[in-house]
């Protein structure tokens, strides 16, 4: 794996963390508690989800 692909993955996975998150606060408060959700919880949902 070349230094440049390594970069290359690093931040689509970042781009893909913040576009999580970002979903995940705009939820409206109905839909999340539908699917157990607090929103307050986005960070740690989207590193989970993107990062493992």
């Amino acid at each position: 794996m070349t230094m440049l692909h390594s970069v290359r993955s690093a931040l689509q996975k970042r781009a893909a963390y913040q576009r999580t998150k970002n979903e995940i606060r705009a939820m409206s408060l109905d839909v999340a508690l539908d699917l157990g959700i607090f929103r307050e919880d986005a960070s740690k949902i989207a590193a989970k989800a993107i990062y493992g």
